[in-house]
């Protein structure tokens, strides 16, 4: 487990299949250190999401690559979770790095075309209880997010939407090349 110093931190956290990892990933989390003005950024890799197909890669290829993605960056970690946590939701592992690290400031990132079915997420109401939730403008996806069901009805004070330069690539739009 993750276990931090003393004073507050601030820290990112950006879970996902990784399925592959890319440099839209990358950016969004040196983005989020410089706005957040994060400490660090835990890349939480999953087996799978609960809403999605099964990965392309295997979870040892997709750690493995996240890692090799961010050698050079000293401030983002990758771990996996999901053999200490019996459970594939957002909820229960913030819940986890929370009750382990209770002087962190948590801050869950995500793109754009995450909060539109935010609303499908377990628990997703209470996230924002845990950690603040940073959404990151994507190409195609800003207007459906903004005027989603969560956007809506989560409190303004609970997340932030952050424009930045969109890097116009994807996980899926990798995979049709393989």
């Amino acid at each position: 487990m993750i276990k931090l110093s003393k004073k507050k931190i601030n820290i990112g956290i950006l879970g996902g299949t990784f399925d592959p990892p890319h440099k839209g990933h990358l950016h969004i989390s040196k983005v989020a250190l410089k706005k957040l003005k994060l400490n660090k950024i835990i890349w939480v890799v999953t087996k799978k999401n609960p809403l999605k197909n099964k990965p392309f890669f295997d979870i040892n290829i997709r750690i493995k690559l996240s890692k090799k993605i961010l050698k050079n960056h000293k401030k983002i970690v990758v771990k996996y979770f999901d053999n200490k946590i019996e459970s594939k939701n957002t909820y229960d592992l913030l819940n986890l790095l929370k009750k382990n690290n209770k002087k962190a400031n948590f801050f869950f990132l995500m793109g754009a075309d995450n909060l539109i079915n935010f609303h499908k997420w377990y628990k997703w109401k209470k996230i924002p209880e845990i950690a603040k939730i940073a959404v990151f403008s994507r190409a195609n996806y800003s207007k459906k997010a903004l005027n989603s069901v969560a956007s809506k009805k989560l409190k303004k004070q609970k997340w932030i939407y952050i424009k930045s330069k969109k890097v116009n690539i994807s996980s899926s739009l990798i995979r049709k090349f393989w």
